[in-house]
Formats: structure tokens, sequence, C-alpha cells
């Protein structure tokens, strides 16, 4: 029982041999939330920083729940989604090593709007909200990072919204993988093909048709279970500007 307990929640302080670490940086340039932060601010909110490790289908976060620091994901997978009444699970992003979770941060009343749980065993770095709010609030460059880095989110969210709106499977599906892709510390796609069906409505037998045909055609090869990449970044980009699509691919929630 106590080798379990110290798998399930591990504690220490981050180390400078973090293996998320690149050499001669702070782990903390890599997340976008903090690249622009001096070094000398970086080096402080990563010695503060708390490092856990987590299994696979444990709880992170629970919905409404206070939002008292940033989680960075050192590796693993983690799927953020909501669920409702009945606990349906309904999927909103899968994030992976290099990304954080912060976005209800700057909100007056902080409260998580959305549920987070380990899709695979998972390490990451706790840095306390209040610790990020002195350091930002103590530099205006920082501040200025910030709100540009808030207007490329939003920038994200309408893309979102764009791609929901493309009727062609095909061409929805294509645009999702640019994406993912985009998005990716190492330009390789971790998710399941149910969840990439989840998270562009369409149907998981639908998804697995246009992966064959896109794999077929070159535009991408599996790597690994649940692991897609890219190899036809243009061939992708003309298919994703298809239009039309027949109603019966798609899957309304």
């Amino acid at each position: 029982m106590a080798g379990e307990n110290r798998n399930m929640n591990r504690m220490n302080t981050c180390q400078p041999d973090c293996p998320f670490q690149k050499k001669g940086t702070f782990c903390a340039s890599q997340i976008r939330l903090f690249r622009e932060l001096p070094a000398k601010a970086q080096a402080k909110l990563i010695a503060g920083a708390e490092h856990r490790g987590y299994e696979k289908g444990q709880l992170l976060i629970e919905e409404g729940s206070r939002v008292d620091s940033i989680l960075v994901i050192r590796s693993g997978l983690v799927r953020t989604c909501r669920f409702d009444a009945n606990g349906e699970e309904y999927l909103l992003d899968i994030l992976h090593d290099g990304q954080a979770i912060w976005h209800d941060l700057f909100l007056k009343d902080p409260c998580y709007h959305y549920s987070a749980v380990c899709a695979t065993h998972v390490e990451l770095c706790r840095i306390g909200r209040q610790a990020f709010m002195d350091v930002i609030s103590g530099d205006n460059g920082a501040a200025l990072s910030l709100i540009a880095m808030l207007s490329t989110e939003l920038t994200e969210a309408k893309e979102k919204t764009v791609l929901l709106s493309i009727r062609d499977p095909e061409s929805r599906l294509a645009r999702f993988l640019l994406h993912q892709d985009a998005r990716s510390s190492d330009r390789k796609i971790h998710m399941k093909l149910e969840d990439i069906a989840a998270s562009i409505g369409l149907r998981p037998e639908t998804v697995s048709r246009y992966i064959t045909k896109l794999q077929k055609s070159g535009c991408i090869r599996r790597v690994g279970r649940g692991v897609l990449q890219v190899t036809s970044r243009s061939s992708l980009r003309e298919i994703s500007s298809a239009q039309g699509a027949p109603d019966d691919d798609i899957y309304i929630a």
C-alpha cells in the first residue's frame, strides 16, 4: 500500500535535472505562458514549483474547484472535459508535454469550468497562482507578452469554431490534423481515433475511414498506437479547403 501511495501522488520540488528541461534553458521557457518572462523571473517560478506524478485515470481537476495553481505537463497526456448530469463525458482537448493548464487563472473568481483527467501516467509541475501574479505585476514587458499570448489563444478558439462549421468531413479532419500538428512540440498527434471524433463532431467510423484514406494518399502516417504524424502539410491544406458534405457523416452531440 505504501508503494502504491508513492506512485499515485509523488511530490517534490523541481530539480535542475528535470527531464523536460532543455539544456541551457529553463523548462518554463518552453511554455507559451512563461517564455517571455526574464530568466530571473522564470528561475523564481521554477524554484517554488512542486513536482507531482499521477496515474492514468486520476482526476487532476474537478469542474467548479478553485484555481490555485498553474499545471505544467512535463510528460504524459491530459484530457480536459465536461460531464453532463448523466456522467457522460464531452471531450474539450487533449494536452501533452510542454503544455499548461491555466485558462481560468485571471478570472475575478477563478474556478475551473472543466475537469481534467490523466489519459496516461502524467508528470507535472504546479506553480502557485499568487507567485505568478507577483511576477507579472512587477514586469510591464511580461504583462504585454501575456496580452499577446491571450490574443493568440482567442484566435485559436475562433479557429476551432470555423473548423466545426466545415461540412465536408474529410476537409474538417484535414484542418483539425493541421491544427494539432502545429500545436505539437514533437510534430506528432497523440490522440485516439475516438478522441479525434469527439473533438470534431464526427462519428468514429467516419474518422477511421478518412484517416485510412489520408494514409493511403501519403498525407499522414501512424507512428504508434494512438499516434499520427503529418507527412504532407500541403496536401492536407488542399483537402481542408474542400466544401460540401453528406449530412449523415456529421455527428450531432
